[in-house]
C-alpha cells in the first residue's frame, strides 16, 4: 500500500521539478512512510513527474518505485495491491515478459505492455495507478472496481495534477483550495460528495471502475466496470438451490480470504464481533496456516459497546486479541487528526474509532489487516434494504394497521426512533409510500429526513443547494435498472453513493492509512460481488433475516451467538464526544465561535447556539441534530485545515530513502 502523486503538462508547458514531488510526498508520507521515489522527464512537447510514497508489504527489498518496463519507455507509480500477481506473472513470462523485481507493481506495467487499456479487467485486486508511456506520451490511470484506493485530481494553468490524497494538491501552488456550498449540500444530504465531484471546487476523483488516459492535451475517461444484476425476471428462472449457493459463496470467500493474507509482513485481522468480520477471521483461522492476531473497539458507552461479542469470537477461535478502549474524550480529541484524514466533511463520529483503532495496530507491529466492508452492501445486510422490503409490504395494503408494526423492529439504536410512539414512526415512514415506481423509493425517507440538516446554513449556503427531490435519483442510473428486483435498485444506490466516497474513504483508507496500515476486504473481491449480485434477494434477505446465505454458509465455523444475532451496525457517539462533560471541548468552542462562523460563512451562528443550547437544556441530541453537529464541525475543520490556515508537512530529503529518475539518469539518494 502506498500513496501517488503526479503532474502532467497538457496545453501548457510548465518546467518540471522533482523537488515539487517531494514537497508532495511529504504531505502524503502516512501513507508510505518506508520509502520514496520519484521520475520526472520533461522535453520540447512535454513534461510529466511521477511520485510515490512506500509501504512495503510485498518484495520488501526490491519493490521500490517507480518500476519501468525492460526498456524504460514505460514508467509506473502503484498504490494498493494486485492479489492475483502470482498467477498472473507465469503467464506474462511465457509471453517474453523480463522481470527485474519479484513485486505485484511490476506485474501491471507488462500486464499494460501487453493488453493496453485492458489491463485492468486481469487484475484482482484494490489499486489506482499511473504509467506513463513516453512514446506514446500519454499518461493511463486506473483505480479499481469498488473504489477502495482514492485518486483526485485537478486541472490548473493547462496542467494535471494529481495524488491520493487532495493535501497533496494543494500543496502545489497553481491550486487554491475552495469548499463548493452545492457539494456541502451533497454531504449533507447524501453523506458524500456524488462523484466525481469533491468538496472543493475544481477537484474531482476518478469514480470506482474507471480509467482515465491523458493523450495530446486531453482526457479521455471511461468506465471498465460497474455494479449490475440480472433483470428481475431472470431471477425468477435461477436453478441454484440456496444450499448450492451457499457453497459457491463459501469457496469465492475462501479464495479470497487467502489470496489477501499474500504478504511478507504478518497480517491481522479486524473483529467487531459481528457476522462479517467473524467469519472472515474464522476463514483464516481455519483455512490457512497463519497466526491470527485480531484488533477490535471497545467503547466506554455502553449503548456503542460490544466488546462481549468480541472476546466470544476471540477466545472461540484462540486469537491473540488486542483492544482499544474508545471514550467520548478521546473520539472528540481525536476528531481533528481525524478530519485532517479525511479531507471532506463527514455526518458521523464513526471513523475517530477507527483511527485509534489503526494506531494500535501500527503500535502492536502490524502493516495488514483484514476487514468485513463489503458484505451489508452486496449481501443486504443494512437496516435499510429491511426498511424498504417492509414498505412495500405495506404499500401493498396501505390502510393495514398491523404491517406498519414491522417497523418498530427496526432502528432501535436510534434513540429518537426507538422511544416513538406507532403514530410517530407511520407518519416518518409513510410519506411517498405509494411511490413504488420510484428509482429513490429505497432511500428517499433517508435523504428527505438528512435535509433537516441544511437548516444550520447561512442564507447564502442555502441559495446555492440543490435539494433532493422525491421520485428522482441524485446520480445517472444504469439503462436497465428500471428492470432490476427493488432490492438490487436498493443496493446499487447504497453501494454507488454510501461505500466508495464515504465507507472505504473516510471510514476506511483514510484513518486506516493515517497510521499506515492497509485495510484488505476480502467480500469485495469483485469475484465475490458479481456472484452475489445473480443470486434471488431471499437468498440474501429472508424475511428481516439479514445475509442469510452468509450464516447458511459458514455457522459451522461460528459460535451460534454470533451467526444468529441481529446486525448491530458500527456506530460511535457524536454530541457526548463533543461535550463530554456538558462543556464543549476547546477546539470547538474556538472553531464554532460566533467570529469563526461569520469567517468562514457556512453557517448561521444563530442556528448553532440553538443546537448547543439544545444540548444543555436536554443533555442530548436527536439523530438528526447529531449529524448536524458532527457536519458543523467537520465543516468548520476543513476550512481551519485546508483553506484558512493550512500548513503542508515538510518535503521528503534528508534521512528518507529516496529513488529518482530525472531525464533518464538514476539519482540514488540514501540518506
Amino acid at each position: 500500500m502506498c500513496g501517488i502523486v503526479g503532474t502532467l503538462n497538457l496545453t501548457q508547458q510548465h518546467p518540471i521539478h522533482p523537488q515539487q514531488m517531494r514537497r508532495m510526498l511529504g504531505s502524503i508520507r502516512h501513507r508510505g512512510p518506508d520509502q520514496f521515489g520519484v521520475y520526472a522527464f520533461q522535453d520540447a512537447q512535454s513534461g510529466v513527474a511521477l511520485g510515490n510514497a512506500r509501504l512495503s508489504i510485498i518484495d520488501l527489498g526490491g519493490g521500490q518505485q517507480p518500476i519501468s518496463n525492460e526498456d524504460g519507455t514505460l514508467w509506473i507509480v502503484f498504490n494498493g495491491e494486485i492479489f492475483n500477481y502470482v498467477e498472473l506473472r507465469p503467464e506474462l513470462e511465457k509471453l517474453g515478459h523480463r522481470f527485474q523485481t519479484d513485486s505485484d507493481t511490476e506485474v501491471i506495467i507488462h500486464l499494460y505492455e501487453t493488453y493496453g487499456t485492458a489491463c485492468v479487467t486481469h487484475l484482482i485486486g484494490q489499486f489506482v495507478f499511473a504509467i506513463w508511456d513516453e512514446r506514446e506520451r500519454s499518461l493511463f490511470v486506473a483505480r479499481d472496481r469498488v473504489g477502495i484506493r482514492p485518486f483526485y485530481y485537478t486541472i490548473q494553468q493547462g496542467a494535471l495534477i494529481f495524488a491520493s490524497e487532495m493535501k497533496a494538491l494543494f500543496v502545489d501552488e497553481r491550486v487554491r483550495p475552495q469548499l463548493d456550498p452545492a457539494v456541502l449540500g451533497q454531504i449533507f444530504t447524501y453523506w458524500t460528495p456524488l462523484p466525481p465531484q469533491t468538496p472543493f471546487k475544481d477537484v474531482y476523483t476518478l469514480p470506482p471502475g474507471h480509467w482515465l488516459l491523458a493523450k495530446n492535451g486531453q482526457l479521455h475517461i471511461e468506465r471498465y466496470w460497474q455494479i449490475e444484476f440480472p433483470a428481475a425476471q431472470a431471477l425468477r428462472r435461477s436453478t441454484l438451490s440456496l444450499d448450492e449457493a451457499a457453497t459457491q459463496l463459501r469457496h469465492l470467500l475462501i479464495d479470497a480470504t487467502q489470496i489477501r493474507l499474500r504478504a511478507d509482513v504478518p497480517v491481522g485481522a479486524y473483529l467487531s464481533g459481528g457476522l462479517d468480520s467473524s467469519t472472515i477471521s474464522a476463514i483464516i483461522r481455519h483455512h490457512t496456516g497463519n497466526r491470527l492476531e485480531t484488533f477490535s473497539i471497545a467503547f466506554s458507552d455502553e449503548a456503542y459497546d460490544e466488546s462481549t461479542f468480541q472476546w466470544q469470537m476471540a477466545q472461540h477461535l484462540g486469537t491473540n486479541h488486542h483492544i482499544v478502549m474508545a471514550t467520548h474524550q478521546q473520539i472528540g480529541e481525536a476528531f481533528p487528526d481525524v478530519i485532517w484524514h479525511t479531507e471532506m466533511p463527514i455526518m458521523r463520529t464513526s471513523p475517530a474509532p477507527l483511527y485509534l483503532l489503526s494506531h494500535l495496530v501500527r503500535q502492536t507491529g502490524f502493516k495488514v489487516v483484514l476487514t468485513g466492508e463489503g458484505a451489508d452492501e452486496f449481501l443486504l445486510g443494512y437496516n435499510i434494504f429491511k426498511e424498504a422490503q417492509i414498505r412495500r409490504f405495506w404499500a401493498r395494503q396501505p390502510r393495514s394497521e398491523i404491517r406498519p408494526l414491522l417497523l418498530s423492529r427496526l432502528y432501535g439504536y436510534i434513540g429518537d426512533l426507538a422511544q416513538s410512539n406507532q403514530a410517530y414512526l407511520q407518519k416518518f415512514f409513510g410519506k411517498g409510500l405509494g411511490d413504488t415506481q420510484s428509482p429513490d423509493y429505497s432511500h428517499a425517507v433517508r435523504w428527505r429526513n438528512n435535509q433537516r440538516t441544511h437548516r444550520i446554513f447561512t442564507p447564502h449556503i442555502l441559495s446555492q443547494l440543490q435539494p433532493h427531490v422525491d421520485g428522482q435519483s441524485p446520480i445517472s442510473l444504469p439503462s436497465t435498472f428500471a428492470d432490476w428486483h427493488p432490492q438490487a435498485q436498493a443496493q446499487y444506490l447504497e453501494a454507488t453513493l454510501f461505500l466508495s466516497e464515504y465507507l472505504l474513504s473516510s471510514q476506511g483508507d483514510r484513518v486506516a492509512m493515517a497510521h499506515s496500515v492497509e485495510g484488505r476486504m476480502p467480500f469485495l473481491d469483485h469475484r465475490v460481488v458479481e456472484f452475489a449480485n445473480q443470486l434471488p434477494p431471499h437468498y440474501k434477505l429472508r424475511g428481516l433475516n439479514e445475509k442469510y446465505i452468509l450464516k447458511r454458509a459458514f455457522r459451522d465455523l461460528l459460535p451460534e451467538a454470533i451467526w444468529s444475532r441481529s446486525k448491530r451496525p458500527y456506530r460511535a457517539p457524536i454530541h457526548r464526544s463533543f461535550f463530554p462533560n456538558g462543556r464543549p471541548l476547546a477546539w470547538v468552542a474556538e472553531l464554532t465561535a460566533p467570529d469563526a462562523l461569520e469567517a468562514a460563512g457556512y453557517f448561521n451562528a444563530t442556528a448553532v447556539e440553538n443546537l448547543y443550547q439544545k444540548i444543555g437544556r436536554i443533555g442530548h441530541l436527536s439523530e438528526t441534530d447529531d449529524m448536524t453537529l458532527a457536519g458543523l464541525l467537520s465543516t468548520q475543520l476543513v476550512h481551519h485545515q485546508f483553506i484558512s490556515h493550512f500548513k503542508p508537512a515538510p518535503p521528503i530529503g534528508n534521512g528518507d530513502d529516496v529513488k529518482e529518475l530525472v531525464s533518464g539518469a538514476w539519482l540514488v539518494e540514501n540518506n
